[in-house]
């Protein structure tokens, strides 16, 4: 079964700027989705669009996300990658998050967002605390709107407190982190092609 992950960076670098630690981490889930027959197709750097401020699914002329709600929801699986500051997900992340309150809007007649019957997995970085508040923040966020999470769905990276050393800068991945990259994958393909098979049924509307 052809199943199709996505992958978001919310890092507030551009591509032009210097490499992305969510970009690694992103790379590091995409390796291990691969040995479950799951491409990942393309990783969108939000901060290189102009991902306008909102609560729609169109913010008028110019809002580049439209298309990126397209590409995303044109696929099986999202990865939604996200660094912390100041113990937080990122500024991009939370936007991309108000974006998708849309979703709540434009359910079909048995109450289906058009995120029904799609998963998203979370890789997260930082050299702070912050990754369980995160992770709940994003999750609640994402299942509101209708996203299915599969257990053990957050893959992180936390550096020691107050020092320079970046997840993209180690020699090696840890141990740990290897490991949960690869249960998330392993959980993540296996609820995608489920889902894939057979959709939720919602709720008629009309009852």
């Amino acid at each position: 079964m052809s199943v199709k992950a996505i992958a978001i960076n919310c890092s507030l670098k551009r591509s032009s700027a210097e490499p992305s630690s969510t970009d690694a981490m992103i790379r590091l889930l995409g390796t291990e989705l691969g040995k479950h027959d799951v491409t990942l197709g393309e990783t969108i750097r939000i901060a290189d669009h102009d991902v306008r401020p909102g609560v729609t699914s169109d913010e008028g002329s110019g809002d580049a996300w439209p298309d990126v709600r397209r590409r995303i929801l044109d696929h099986d699986i999202l990865i939604f990658g996200t660094p912390i500051w100041l113990g937080q997900m990122s500024s991009l992340a939370k936007q991309v998050l108000e974006r998708m309150d849309a979703f709540l809007s434009e359910t079909d007649e048995n109450g289906r967002t058009p995120s029904f019957g799609k998963v998203a997995v979370a890789a997260i970085v930082g050299n702070e605390d912050g990754t369980h508040a995160t992770t709940a923040g994003l999750f609640q966020a994402l299942n509101d709107v209708g996203w299915t999470i599969p257990a053990s769905a957050s893959n992180y990276w936390v550096g020691e407190a107050m020092q320079k050393t970046d997840f993209k800068d180690l020699p090696n991945v840890p141990d740990a982190v290897r490991q949960g990259a690869a249960m998330l994958a392993s959980n993540a393909a296996h609820l995608a092609k489920l889902l894939k098979q057979e959709r939720y049924l919602g709720v008629d509307q009309a009852k």
